[in-house]
């Protein structure tokens, strides 16, 4: 088995092996993974955060040890919350970072990757955040254009959106919609709902497709066109510009 790690800003994660395939996710900076197939430009990967398996090109990502997977396993998670920021490394290269980028081994403003040692003064998140964090953190991502697979604030889909919000206040949640609402605890009714909740939506043939993060007063905030808030209501969401349902309510979880 091999181990690697994204050492660079944000990388596609694709379904097959070629760059014209379908971007089914993204590494950020520093999101740690296991090898499960090495070809001579590709390779198949397993992400640590989520399991989530996909093709990244060899060339962007860096391979580690198999105690370097282990000790960022067993390490404090450290996340940059700056919605953009940089790190520089010993010879002052310049990285990009978005905000969830992960700092393996942060300590002081520094962060290391193998042999290479990197600095990073901006803000972080590292501490379990109060539910009603979830609902300031997802302000941030407001009008963030839709991107399937995307999970920055460049570009993001529905369920990247979902788990970057309770990831940044120090909870996992899977990558998919459908994957994600196998997880909390279903609850009958909008009314027995709190801010943070997640509310999920069917298409024509059942299938879980989109979710999105319930606040206050019947509102709900998600990723569809770019990052935006409607309403919510026992049909499901309901657009306020163009006066129309959206998404079909199949069920609402309680993650936390």
């Amino acid at each position: 088995m091999h181990y690697g790690i994204c050492n660079l800003s944000i990388v596609p994660l694709r379904i097959e092996p070629h760059d014209k395939s379908e971007m089914v996710s993204q590494l950020l900076f520093g999101e740690h993974f296991k090898v499960l197939e090495i070809r001579k430009k590709w390779s198949k990967i397993r992400i640590a955060y989520d399991s989530y398996e996909g093709w990244v090109d060899n060339k962007q990502y860096e391979i580690i040890s198999e105690t370097f997977y282990n000790d960022i396993n067993n390490s404090e998670r450290v996340y940059s919350a700056e919605l953009i920021d940089f790190v520089t490394d010993d010879k002052q290269h310049f990285f990009t970072l978005p905000i969830g980028a992960s700092l393996p081994f942060y300590s002081h403003k520094k962060l290391k990757i193998n042999n290479t040692n990197y600095l990073y003064e901006g803000a972080v998140f590292k501490d379990k955040q109060p539910k009603e964090a979830l609902i300031d953190i997802a302000y941030k991502f407001l009008n963030t254009p839709y991107l399937w697979g995307g999970k920055t604030p460049f570009g993001i889909d529905c369920s990247g959106f979902t788990q970057m919000v309770y990831k940044l206040c120090g909870y996992n949640l899977l990558r998919d919609a459908a994957q994600q609402a196998t997880q909390g605890d279903v609850l009958s009714f909008i009314e027995e709902s709190e801010p943070g909740d997640l509310a999920f939506f069917d298409n024509h043939e059942g299938v879980i497709t989109h979710v999105g993060i319930i606040m206050k007063d019947n509102y709900i905030i998600h990723a569809h066109g770019k990052v935006r808030i409607d309403r919510i209501d026992h049909s499901g969401i309901f657009n306020i510009n163009t006066h129309r349902h959206t998404h079909k309510l199949r069920v609402i979880k309680k993650i936390i």
